[in-house]
């Protein structure tokens, strides 16, 4: 058991397999039913993914213990709730959750929005 925890971390300590990434948008993984994600680096300190949402879709408010979050806009438009407070943002937008702190997403356009998600450190790191 000891040895797979030990594994487990080394591998969220290498570097990603590739270190450059021009354009996100075609790792979104978008899905009819729920919010999609997709991880596009992962180290001990840090991670960053996709959150992709189809009109509609929500990531209910929610907080993360000794993890900050930011949030990119890339594509859309999105409701953005910090600590009760909402903002809606589009292309360019920036939302910080400091750790502890309540926060969710909710795509109020007509089409798809699409979210840079960066956490550090990582959920479930350490």
């Amino acid at each position: 058991m000891r040895a797979a925890s030990i594994r487990s971390l080394v591998v969220d300590c290498t570097p990603p397999a590739r270190p450059f990434l021009a354009d996100p948008r075609p790792e979104a993984q978008f899905h009819p039913a729920k919010m999609g994600k997709a991880t596009l680096f992962r180290g001990a300190g840090l991670l960053v993914g996709l959150n992709a949402f189809e009109p509609g879709q929500a990531h209910a408010s929610h907080a993360h213990a000794g993890t900050d979050k930011l949030y990119v806009v890339l594509d859309g438009e999105g409701e953005f709730e910090v600590a009760g407070e909402q903002r809606r943002l589009g292309p360019g937008g920036q939302v910080f959750a400091a750790a502890g702190v309540a926060h969710g997403v909710r795509n109020v356009g007509s089409g798809r929005l699409l979210v840079l998600a960066v956490m550090g450190p990582p959920p479930g790191a350490g």
